[in-house]
């Protein structure tokens, strides 16, 4: 007798996977990452020493520039003066010229911070004129440069060698020339200069009068080279001010003064007695 057919049974649901516990779940720890400054601290300290390094060389070539010249910049005197290798300060410049032209970058900053910036707290007007003139003449008597005025120096130097550092050290004067200028005209604007004076030719007259006396001061050992080109340039200067021009200061040269002082000491031996003369 056939058996009954058997019921089929009913195909089962497939079985879920077991899922992790949350709290089973392998962790990721993140990892500290480098601090920046620690690992860039070595590297900004190299910098800075090379930074300090190549000031120092800068500073130690335009003083010595200012005696010999920019021609007598050599990398074997640098090394030996600064006690360093040639191949050490070869490597901050490059070449001899660029050696020269970042000699002459420094010379410029430094005109800038002892000459012109002083220069530029005054106020506008003859005050500001004046205290530029007065800087500038000053700047030899208080040996910003061991040999003089760097620029003058330079300038003669190089006015007829064609390159790159006669087109910058040019460069610089014009810059100067430039602020004297605008100074002149600054003073005519303030009211205290004649309008009719021609800016550019009082501003050459006044760079004239400074270049004698940078030349007088070096070459003839005169003391009083200063005070006279001040006198020259203060009376040039009051022949085209106006009656509202503030008075300018007292000429307070200090070469002047060591040399009155010698003349009065010894009035019958110092043969630069004459020249103090003219100033009592």
């Amino acid at each position: 007798m056939p058996h009954p057919p058997r019921p089929r049974r009913k195909p089962s649901a497939p079985r879920r996977q077991a899922q992790p516990h949350p709290q089973t779940k392998p962790q990721s720890h993140p990892q500290p990452k480098p601090q920046p400054h620690t690992q860039a601290r070595p590297a900004q300290q190299a910098q800075a020493r090379g930074l300090r390094t190549r000031e120092a060389i800068l500073h130690h070539a335009v003083h010595l520039a200012s005696v010999e010249g920019l021609e007598g910049l050599t990398v074997g005197r640098l090394a030996e003066d600064l006690k360093m290798s040639k191949s050490g300060l070869f490597a901050h410049f490059g070449s001899k010229e660029g050696l020269q032209l970042a000699t002459v970058e420094t010379a410029r900053q430094i005109f800038i911070d002892q000459i012109t910036i002083p220069a530029l707290k005054a106020p506008k007007g003859m005050p500001r004129l004046w205290s530029l003139i007065d800087s500038w003449l000053g700047h030899v008597e208080g040996k910003i440069y061991a040999g003089g005025c760097f620029f003058t120096a330079a300038s003669f130097e190089f006015d007829d060698r064609r390159g790159l550092v006669r087109d910058r050290i040019a460069a610089i004067m014009r810059e100067w020339m430039a602020a004297l200028e605008r100074a002149v005209f600054e003073a005519q604007k303030a009211g205290h200069l004649d309008t009719k004076t021609n800016s550019t030719l009082l501003a050459h007259e006044v760079q004239g009068i400074g270049l004698g006396a940078h030349w007088a001061h070096q070459l003839l050992d005169d003391p009083v080279a200063y005070s006279r080109a001040r006198d020259a340039i203060r009376e040039r200067l009051a022949s085209v001010a106006t009656a509202s021009c503030p008075a300018l200061p007292p000429v307070t040269q200090h070469a002047y003064l060591a040399a009155k002082s010698r003349a009065a000491r010894n009035p019958g031996n110092d043969p630069r007695a004459r020249d103090c003369a003219i100033f009592r």
